[in-house]
């Protein structure tokens, strides 16, 4: 099993989706994308996360940001499940689900944790920026649902931080104060950060968020 770790280049893959052939890369293009993997179809917390996953499509957009699932079940199954999907999470499914009955891509990825389930995939979240490298790796259990708000304001602080200076403090949301990396100096924090900034230890400075 291939482990994945921050930094690296998400590995590429070509798979069969429901919206046709599938060139991972390809279809990333110059995007940041959200990759997750779900135990089997039919499986009903999953089936819930896929709903509201749909149903926060407007959210992923406006982030720019692709959203795909992948399942172990066939294609066939995929598309069944979809109707069960939008028929009991009143969303439409407009996302690709891609098959990977031959688990290449969940063995690729490591998603098939053998101590917790030899042949089911665990809940997977991979967040990858632009430059296809893997911002952020989630795993669930299978008995817990993913939080999709707790994935946005994840997805905030990596669209934020990734160009600035800055990390993100415990519980921050979007349009709430950042901190100044150690790394940079009060003198260049103060060309960079024209709102100004707080020091509440010479380690620990607060600045309104920049943008």
């Amino acid at each position: 099993m291939n482990t994945i770790r921050l930094g690296d280049i998400a590995p590429n893959f070509t798979a069969w989706s429901t919206q046709g052939g599938f060139d991972f890369h390809e279809w990333l293009g110059t995007d940041w994308g959200m990759l997750v993997s779900h135990p089997a179809d039919f499986t009903p917390v999953c089936t819930t996360e896929l709903g509201t996953m749909a149903n926060y499509s407007k959210e992923f957009e406006a982030r720019n940001v692709k959203v795909a699932a992948i399942s172990v079940d066939p294609l066939d199954s995929h598309f069944e499940w979809i109707k069960d999907i939008e028929e009991t999470q009143n969303a439409m499914v407009r996302f690709p689900l891609i098959a990977d009955h031959d688990r290449e891509v969940s063995e690729l990825y490591g998603m098939i944790h053998p101590n917790d389930d030899a042949t089911m995939t665990v809940r997977s979240v991979f967040i990858i920026a632009p430059d296809k490298r893997v911002k952020l790796i989630l795993t669930y259990p299978a008995s817990t649902g993913r939080n999709f708000d707790e994935l946005l304001r994840v997805i905030d602080s990596l669209q934020l931080t990734q160009y600035e200076a800055l990390a993100t403090p415990a519980n921050w949301k979007n349009g709430e104060d950042c901190v100044i990396l150690p790394s940079v100096s009060n003198e260049e924090a103060e060309e960079r950060f024209p709102k100004g900034f707080e020091t509440v230890k010479p380690y620990l400075r607060l600045t309104p968020q920049p943008n």
